[in-house]
């Protein structure tokens, strides 16, 4: 009876071991392709802008984000914007931000590096913004400056953007020229690059004078912008496609 007894709990662990086993590697393949580019405790893999190394001042790591500190100084900012140290084509990004209180910046895809020229120039921009209290917010055209947007150009709609001081989840897609950037598990904003459309829409903004801007790379960087403002980021992942 006591050897019967035991083969039963035996039996009994084996099962719950194989479905947590299962479990597991459900989660996994879940998560398949993406790796971190930023571990939470170093800036490796990250440089500034037109740079050799990660800016001395302007960014800090602490508690595992990447942390660009507040200038002051409006839009001049202490370090500059940083990128990820390496030229992506295809890709899904994903990562969360917290802005400071009437803060502004920036993720910038598919970015070049070429002297004097600032990063925005040939990037096209996921707006990072206390739509609260920052005025961007009330400026450019149907919300296309709010959080999440592709800015001055397209309004993130839904727009699900939580309050400064809480963190928001992004997830960006770039593939073969088709753009969607994701707010908070919401598909918010959708472009097609190089064509037709996306030419006639840069033409008439701001934009039209910038040709990198205009015909975006087709393999660039990816940006994190110092607007002068405390804004955090961690959990950066990547998976190339």
């Amino acid at each position: 009876m006591k050897m019967k007894l035991v083969n039963i709990i035996l039996s009994c662990v084996l099962v719950l071991g194989l479905a947590t086993a299962c479990g597991s590697k459900g989660n996994a393949k879940k998560d398949d392709g993406f790796v971190s580019i930023f571990d939470g405790k170093t800036a490796a893999g990250w440089r500034g802008y037109n740079k050799p190394a990660f800016p001395e001042k302007g960014w800090e790591v602490v508690d595992g984000t990447l942390h660009c500190l507040a200038s002051g100084n409006g839009e001049a900012g202490l370090g500059g914007d940083v990128i990820y140290d390496k030229k992506l084509s295809n890709f899904e990004l994903d990562l969360e931000w917290k802005i400071s209180e009437g803060g502004n910046s920036g993720i910038f895809i598919l970015a070049q590096e070429v002297d004097s020229v600032p990063i925005y120039e040939s990037s096209p921009e996921m707006q990072i913004l206390d739509n609260d209290k920052h005025p961007d917010a009330k400026l450019g055209v149907d919300g296309n400056r709010m959080a999440g947007s592709l800015y001055d150009l397209i309004p993130a709609k839904p727009q699900n953007t939580k309050p400064a001081g809480e963190w928001n989840h992004v997830h960006i897609l770039v593939y073969q020229g088709t753009v969607v950037f994701s707010s908070n598990g919401a598909n918010v904003v959708e472009f097609h690059l190089w064509t037709d459309a996306w030419k006639k829409m840069v033409s008439g903004s701001k934009f039209k004078d910038w040709p990198m801007f205009l015909n975006t790379a087709k393999e660039g960087y990816i940006g994190l912008q110092d607007h002068g403002n405390d804004v955090w980021f961690r959990n950066i992942k990547l998976k190339i496609l």
